[in-house]
């Protein structure tokens, strides 16, 4: 079986695999990072959202033969030291899920969207979530949240991966 070197959330990994594996598997059964979803399997739900190369993705479909030099980051990457990225301390404090299963996703797809658009309007945030399905219809609280976060991460002048507290 191949073998891949994978950059993920800043350390290299080596796996293996076939290429036509999926890169959520290879994240969750090979490297425990259970963070990433399962959902549809097809890439429609938004449960298994990653970033590659700062570009949200869906691992469910993203083949491990496909990833090459690509940075990948994972819910798991976001959170520096024992500090959570804004966006997740904003999903926090909004109460912006219910069960759960969607946030990771959600917050990847939040993460985003902010390093392209840092002030989204309504209707922004609404195309980029509309690629993310939740379940328990959380979504007042989600947009409260992206918007939480957006303000405070233009408030703050350290990186985004940084945190005020």
């Amino acid at each position: 079986m191949p073998v891949y070197s994978l950059r993920i959330n800043g350390r290299t990994h080596q796996v293996e695999g076939e290429p036509d594996d999926n890169l959520l598997s290879v994240l969750r059964y090979d490297l425990g990072l259970t963070g990433s979803k399962f959902g549809c399997g097809e890439g429609f739900c938004g449960a298994c959202t990653v970033l590659a190369d700062n570009q949200m993705t869906r691992s469910c479909v993203m083949r491990l033969g496909a990833v090459g030099n690509t940075s990948i980051t994972t819910i798991e990457g976001l959170a520096v030291n024992d500090r959570l990225h804004p966006v997740q301390e904003a999903f926090l404090e909004a109460e912006a899920f219910q069960c759960g299963y969607c946030t990771p996703g959600m917050v990847m797809a939040t993460v985003s969207l902010l390093r392209t658009n840092p002030s989204p309007s309504d209707q922004d945030i609404a195309k980029i979530m509309d690629r993310n399905v939740c379940r328990c219809g959380t979504y007042p609280r989600i947009v409260r949240a992206v918007k939480l976060a957006a303000s405070r991460m233009k408030s703050t002048t350290p990186a985004p991966s940084e945190v005020r507290r």
